[in-house]
């Protein structure tokens, strides 16, 4: 089952390191042809060591698209934080300095391992997003064909097998919300959304093992970061094994067909960007030239690297969890005001970087708002622009509406009350309970009755002193008749309305 177990082929990786993964799988094959178990118990073999390399705002975020107009997208991204390793930054600073004339392609993979991307994988999103900015041309990847094996970087247990229907369901999602959010970013002409089922779909197991397979060295493999941790805790599948090959391929797969010539991602993924980037080599130059390219000549005319580091807070524990789970982009998944709020709710110490990492916000905004830490300016410009840009301005404005609806107090002189979507969103939300009421019982009848039967009072009479006392509230306005009798044109949506006792006590009513 796991690769820590097969020792009779480590023991011979372990004395040359330069066997192919082919050769390799090969020993597997023949034994699973002969009906001989895959693993055996008697050893565990030993990996070889690793040498992996390592408002505003609206305004702002305009001027931060202009002053990119033939700037260096890896000075974009170094004065921002997104950079964490490159395999050869002075060539891909080179490559990248023609954009008005040769524009890089550059693409990001994102498994499908679940209906909706969420705040992590935004990050891979927004350095997508600063290469369109700079004139470069963009590929998001969908990992149709990967997230069916699973990648284990990071990982210290192998990922649930989905089934097919729920991958589909994920791949549809996943491409649906990288299209749109890189459409927003820069526009249609410089952006693809591909799956790398396209090309893994018709191929057969002997037909990868011969074109990538003989072209990989286990040794190499081995060496990887994921590799070793897994092998050094629970062990590790063959089919996990064979993951950085599978990106490896899609790596060149997209140089050949689309002209793909730098992949970016996490931190994590760094031993599966290298893999591509050697897989590439061997494949368009040669196993002998590859091994004599010690000064890395041949990747920077072939092919680049780059990662940024991974979304975390100051105390070390990633950003983009919260006590319900992932923080999703998708809207029904997750509420545009919960997502206003989660971000609303970074701390001080986290959001300087965080409205540099995930935001478009000019630096110099961004060094002014640092120096307003302590009124939530930051946050809300961070909340505000990071809102507009995954669920649009109509996402925002409905996270900002709610989020004014949900805020204790009296409503501003003039404004009118809530709507349906708003109600909905506060119920989805969890910032109200939800009473059913027939209609009868509501239409008709007098306001302090529902106080009561939503719960909100005790009895009419606490009701009657609710009212004039001037704390109860209709639809968010404030109710000054002790005898108000309820109207069809108090209803919202034909079913809903909101009935408030103080600053902080709401009820939804839904009419039945």
């Amino acid at each position: 089952r796991t690769m820590a177990s097969t020792c009779s082929v480590m023991s011979r990786v372990s004395t040359c390191r330069r066997a192919s993964f082919s050769s390799f799988s090969s020993s597997l094959l023949t034994r699973s042809s002969r009906g001989l178990p895959l693993t055996s118990a008697s050893t565990t073999a030993s990996a070889s060591t690793s040498t992996s390399s390592s408002s505003s705002s609206s305004s702002s975020s305009a001027s931060s698209a202009a002053a990119t107009s033939g700037t260096n997208v890896v000075d974009v991204l170094r004065s921002r934080g997104l950079v964490e390793a490159m395999t050869d930054e002075d060539a891909m600073r080179a490559a990248a300095s023609a954009a008005s004339t040769k524009p890089l392609t550059v693409y990001c993979g994102f498994d499908p391992t679940a209906p909706s991307l969420h705040l992590g994988n935004l990050l891979g999103i927004v350095v997508l997003a600063w290469f369109q900015k700079c004139g470069h041309n963009v590929v998001a990847l969908c990992g149709g064909a990967t997230a069916r094996v699973g990648d284990p970087s990071g990982k210290s247990a192998e990922r649930p097998v989905l089934s097919e229907e729920a991958l589909a369901t994920n791949v549809d999602g996943i491409t649906d919300t990288l299209g749109s959010l890189l459409r927003r970013a820069g526009g249609e002409e410089n952006v693809k959304v591909l799956d790398n089922m396209s090309w893994y779909g018709s191929m057969s197991l002997l037909e990868f093992l011969r074109e990538v397979g003989k072209n990989a060295r286990v040794g190499v493999m081995m060496a990887k970061d994921s590799v070793k941790t897994r092998l050094e805790g629970e062990g590790m599948s063959y089919t996990e094994f064979t993951y950085q090959l599978l990106q490896g391929y899609d790596f060149y797969m997209l140089r050949r067909e689309h002209g793909v010539t730098v992949q970016i991602g996490g931190s994590d993924q760094w031993g599966n960007i290298t893999a591509g980037t050697d897989l590439i080599r061997r494949l368009e130059v040669g196993d002998a030239e590859t091994d004599d390219d010690a000064d890395g000549e041949l990747s920077a005319r072939l092919a680049h690297g780059l990662t940024f580091p991974l979304l975390l807070k100051s105390d070390g524990t990633k950003f983009g969890k919260s006590e319900g789970g992932a923080v999703w982009l998708r809207k029904d998944a997750l509420s545009p005001y919960d997502f206003y709020q989660y971000l609303y709710r970074t701390a001080d110490a986290d959001v300087v970087r965080l409205l540099k990492s995930l935001t478009f916000v000019d630096l110099d905004e961004i060094d002014r708002l640092a120096q307003t830490l302590g009124d939530n300016e930051a946050q809300r410009v961070l909340a505000s622009e990071v809102t507009r840009f995954v669920h649009g301005d109509e996402g925002l404005a409905e996270a900002l509406k709610v989020t004014q609806a949900m805020a204790p107090g009296k409503k501003v002189a003039g404004e009118s009350g809530v709507d349906g979507d708003t109600l909905r969103a506060i119920v989805s939300a969890g910032g109200a309970p939800v009473v059913d009421i027939a209609r009868s019982n509501v239409v008709g009848q007098p306001y302090i009755n529902v106080l009561v039967e939503a719960g909100l009072a005790k009895s009419k009479g606490e009701a009657r002193r609710l009212v004039k006392g001037g704390g109860a509230r209709l639809n968010e306005e404030v109710v000054k008749e002790e005898m108000y009798m309820l109207k069809d044109d108090d209803i919202i949506d034909d079913e809903l309305l909101m009935v408030g006792s103080g600053k902080k006590k709401k009820v939804v009513v839904n009419l039945t």
